[in-house]
């Protein structure tokens, strides 16, 4: 464990170092959350019928949705390791005297955590000053809040463990691109990153329910505005930890099982 909390650590301290990018995402994720306020705003005023989430409610989700936009977003990608699994410079990383699986996840789960701190913070603080009702509130209580804290890490962890899948993929199909649009395409629309998951049909609502990737940002988004009530929230939780438990054992299984088959040509 101090070899994954180095590297942890290493990788975290390195990513810091990236703020102009930042400042760049910032502002992008500031145009299009306006963007996605004012067509959720046209859809709201014009429905025929009560809908099920606020637009209150609504708002709050899709500024979260833009500040910690790097833990719910699969496309997010360290390019570094599909080079090595491509050119075959994987055998430097298996002579590494650790696990590759908890190595790597290591990596991708600190290059995340930095993007984030480095946005998060100027997109929350602007979002809170805005006038209403536009602006970004507080949750009700102290306790709602700890949970959306407990519910959005066990979401990063759960994505991470979940876009471990794509690189693992690639020691087969050799290219990422195919994996990466798919994982990106079923994630993003199953988080609720396209459609919140309560304005979606029921048979849709079903199927998200059962598919992992709504743990990682419908659900702690919607803890924070109070859509899912406290006691609700807590069973969620429980759910994200059984979810990142079995994706976890999975993982470590198909990359053992890719490893296997790995023929590295060349010298």
């Amino acid at each position: 464990m101090r070899v994954y909390r180095s590297v942890l650590k290493l990788r975290l301290v390195n990513g810091l170092q990236y703020r102009t990018a930042a400042l760049a995402g910032v502002a992008t994720q500031f145009f299009w959350g306006f963007i996605i306020i004012m067509v959720f705003e046209a859809f709201y005023e014009h429905a025929a019928q009560h809908l099920p989430i606020s637009l209150k409610e609504l708002i709050q989700y899709i500024w979260l949705q833009q500040a910690f936009l790097v833990f719910v977003t699969i496309w997010f990608r360290d390019n570094e390791l599909f080079e090595l699994i491509t050119s075959g410079n994987i055998a430097y990383e298996l002579c590494r005297p650790c696990g590759l699986y908890g190595f790597w996840y290591a990596k991708l789960l600190a290059q995340r955590l930095s993007s984030a701190i480095l946005r998060c913070f100027p997109i929350l603080m602007v979002a809170y000053f805005l006038p209403r009702p536009y602006n970004l509130i507080l949750p009700s209580n102290f306790e709602t809040f700890l949970l959306f804290l407990m519910g959005l890490l066990l979401g990063l962890f759960l994505l991470v463990a979940i876009s471990m899948f794509v690189y693992i993929s690639v020691f087969m199909t050799m290219s990422p691109m195919g994996s990466l649009l798919v994982f990106s395409v079923l994630g993003e629309f199953f988080a609720g990153l396209v459609i919140p998951i309560p304005l979606m049909p029921d048979w849709l609502q079903k199927l998200a329910m059962v598919l992992p990737f709504r743990w990682t940002a419908d659900f702690p988004f919607r803890v924070y505005s109070g859509h899912i009530p406290e006691q609700e929230a807590m069973i969620g939780i429980a759910i994200q930890l059984g979810y990142l438990a079995a994706l976890i054992w999975l993982g470590r299984i198909a990359l053992n099982g890719a490893l296997r088959r790995v023929v590295v040509q060349g010298g």
